[in-house]
This record gives C-alpha cells, structure tokens and sequence, in this order.
C-alpha cells in the first residue's frame, strides 16, 4: 500500500498517524531517546549591571508579558549538525532573515509553566514534566526537532535560578516561564524546517485575582470554532490563538470577556478562551458530577490545570468526574431544571476562571439568550476549593510528590 507524505514523516520520526491521533492520550508515542542539546553542555554569560531590567516595584498593575527577566536561554537546531550547545545570556532581540518559515507558515510552538516562591523560601516549578510531554508532542506535530524533556528541564531551573530575584516575594505573584520552538530556515516552499531555534523567557505575573475571584461572560456562537478532528486543536501552537481574537474582541464588544467554543450540530462545549472547562452539575440520575471535555478526538488541549484538577477531585472521592462531552442542550435543561452548579475554566494563568453568563447565540432563531450560572453561590464550592488546593501545592503549603521541582 502507498503511504501518504504524512506518514512517511511521522515514521521516520518513530511516530505513525495512528498514535498522531491519539497522542494528546498517549505521551509515550514521543521518541525515548532523542537527538538533543546537554545540560553539561549549557554555557552562561550573565548580564552585567548596565544589561539588567528595571524590576516592577510593585505586582499591582503588573500586565502579564509586558516585563522580563534579566536573561534568556537559547539553542540553535540544523538538520545536518543537529542542535547547539545551550546559551544563558542577558535578554536579546534576534536577528532573523526576512524568508524565516514562522514568519510565514507559523511553524511555531510554545508552553507556559510558573514559578513560585513558597512559603518556606522555595522556588518551584509547577509540574514542568508535563508541559514538556506536551512540547514534544506538538514538535513532532509541526515537524520541529525533538530534544530530552530532562535536559531542558534543568536548564530552565538554572535560568529561573539565575533571575531567582525576580521570583515575586508574593503569595500571588509568579515568575511565568515561556518555552518556545520556532522554524527559522530562510526558505519559503511549503516544507518542514531544516533549521531552529528553542529559546525561554520569564518574567514577573502578579495575582490574577487581586481582589477576589470575578465571574467572567462568555459568548456562545456556534458560527465559530475553535478546533476540529484531525486538525491540531490538541497542540500548543501559535497558529491555534491567531483566529480566535477577532472572536474575543466580538465577545468583548457585547460585553463579555472570553468565547465558549463550541463544536459540531450538537454544539459539544470544548474550551473557553484559552482555558479548558469544567461543569459541575448534579447529573440526570441526581448524582453530583464534575464534567469536562475529553482528549480522545484532538479537539481539546491537555492543559496541565485541567490534568491536575482531575486528579485532585477524584482523589477526594466525594463525587463523580466524567470525561465527555456536555452540550448546549445539556446546559440550557440543566438551568431550567436548577441542576447547573458551576461552570469555570481552567488553565495556568489563573487556575480557575468562574463564569457567571452565557450570551448564547441560538442557531435556529438567530436570536441571543442569556444563561446565568450560579458560580458564585452555589455549595459546594467545588472550584473554591480545587484552587485553594493547587495554590497551596504551587506555594508549598501542601506537598503533593512530583507535582514540584524545586529550583533553589
């Protein structure tokens, strides 16, 4: 039988377009041992005091990405020499040929992770294996070049360690760090990479909550999605945001402040903004059920939020939690009948999102409803108290072993 372009790639990367489908499930399609760059390898040439930013003086305001760190980590990737040895040096602009493949085919990918200042003085890092894991995944998607997760998990722990200053003495703030892959060969055909560049920033979050939780709108309009079957929804690519914000910036002209992605003439609900959701609900059978998109079909990203969530809630054993599909349908009975409890969102930037309104286009009539969530009041308070748990693991409070890398 003749294979398509499509697998002869992915077998020459050890991957088949079977295991592509499902390796938001299964990590382990990831080659074991990759051509990589060394931790021994990394060299370090720290900013001199003229080179050094100016530090936020305070977290209130502070925007998120609008502030970096002192330094940077970089190495170079070429299909003949495989990849460089590994540089930390002071915050850079790059100089980049005008043909650059991202520059026209959005060959890109990125991860975002934090880390915190514990309680104790320790800075960890929040779960980066599993950013990693997913890194990986979306490289051998965008036939970008792997490397050993391990490897540039302890140089990012000597970055963060470097610019450990400007971890915020906070029990809110965070220092975001920014993995990114990117194409850089100067060709334009259609055609994978033969050259590129992996490189982390950081810099400083403040609270994302800074005066308590707000319950956010979101806009429900079926015109639009977000991600479909066989296409990359699964990845954390650059080319997955792009066509989203002219929807946000609809939703934020109608008074809401994040889109409710949804999918197929069941209007299946799949993310919201840029986070994955969650319903708590008591079910059909009376049961109290916590609910949220499954990985099986490529069409949700596997947050690390949403992994950890999962975990924590069916450690406590107390209810159910069900990885499918809630509808439109679903949701709208479920208000009628008072069974919906809460609707949130989960991702890194801010753990849980609370949404309070749906402004539902209905396609049929063409006409908006609005579905009011009782986030807020409703008991239990389930998302309260999965946030209060992840942040206590972030800031050290609670130990929850292997979730934290402690860098210094």
């Amino acid at each position: 039988m003749k294979r398509s372009g499509l697998q002869v790639l992915f077998s020459v990367r050890k991957l088949s377009t079977s295991s592509l489908r499902n390796s938001a499930v299964h990590p382990a399609t990831i080659p074991e041992k990759p051509e990589t760059f060394y931790h021994r390898d990394l060299e370090i040439i720290r900013a001199t005091a003229a080179q050094m930013m100016k530090k936020p003086e305070s977290l209130d305001g502070l925007k998120f990405g609008h502030s970096f760190s002192d330094h940077m980590m970089e190495a170079d990737w070429d299909h003949e020499k495989g990849w460089s040895h590994p540089v930390v040096s002071p915050l850079h602009d790059f100089k980049m040929h005008p043909g650059a493949k991202v520059l026209h085919y959005a060959i890109e990918l990125f991860e975002g992770m934090k880390a915190y200042r514990g309680v104790d003085n320790k800075i960890r890092i929040f779960r980066p294996d599993k950013n990693m894991e997913r890194m990986r995944r979306t490289a051998a998607r965008a036939a970008l070049p792997d490397f050993d997760a391990e490897e540039l998990i302890k140089i990012m722990c000597d970055l963060v360690k470097i610019d450990k200053e400007w971890v915020p003495y906070s029990s809110t703030g965070s220092l975001y760090v920014r993995p990114t892959l990117i194409g850089t060969d100067p060709t334009l055909g259609v055609a994978d990479s033969h050259q590129a560049k992996l490189f982390v920033l950081t810099g400083p979050a403040g609270a994302y909550y800074p005066t308590g939780f707000k319950p956010v709108s979101l806009l429900a309009d079926p015109e639009f999605v977000r991600a479909f079957p066989g296409g990359v929804g699964a990845f954390k690519m650059g080319c997955n945001y792009a066509p989203t914000i002219l929807i946000g910036k609809m939703a934020a002209g109608m008074g809401c402040q994040q889109v409710l992605w949804l999918y197929d003439n069941d209007e299946k609900l799949t993310e919201v903004g840029t986070m994955n959701i969650f319903v708590l609900w008591k079910n059909e059978q009376g049961e109290l059920e916590l609910v949220t998109p499954p990985l099986s079909d490529g069409l949700i990203l596997p947050g690390v939020t949403r992994d950890s969530l999962i975990d924590i809630a069916k450690s406590w054993n107390e209810f159910k939690v069900t990885e499918r599909y809630p509808t439109m349908e679903d949701i709208k009975r479920g208000i009628k009948e008072k069974r919906v409890l809460q609707i949130f969102g989960a991702g890194t930037a801010c753990v849980v999102s609370p949404v309070g309104r749906i402004l539902y286009k209905n396609k049929k009539t063409h006409e908006y409803e609005e579905l009011l969530i009782p986030t807020m009041e409703s008991q239990p308070n389930v998302m309260q108290r999965l946030y209060d748990t992840i942040i206590d693991i972030q800031y050290g409070r609670i130990d929850y072993p292997g979730w934290t890398r402690v860098v210094a």
